[in-house]
């Protein structure tokens, strides 16, 4: 029997402007490669931001706020 550890990964995003849309982001990223794959993401609630299950796909998302997917951990400035 073999253990897998999961560690999580975080890193911080700069936004220029005052909002970056959550399909945007997840692109940006690199999470996603297409707006289809977003979307997808999206509508399998699995993206949290600052704790909630966030189903917009619109969302915009403000400096300060923190996305999160499942191990991986976006904070946003």
């Amino acid at each position: 029997m073999s253990f897998i550890k999961f560690t999580q990964m975080q890193e911080e995003f700069k936004i220029e402007g005052e909002y970056i849309e959550l399909m945007q982001l997840l692109k940006a990223i690199g999470l996603a490669q297409t707006g289809g794959n977003a979307k997808m993401i999206v509508d399998s609630e699995i993206v949290f931001r600052n704790g909630e299950i966030e189903t917009r796909r619109r969302a915009k998302i403000r400096s300060g706020e923190q996305i999160k997917i499942k191990d991986h951990i976006i904070d946003l400035k």
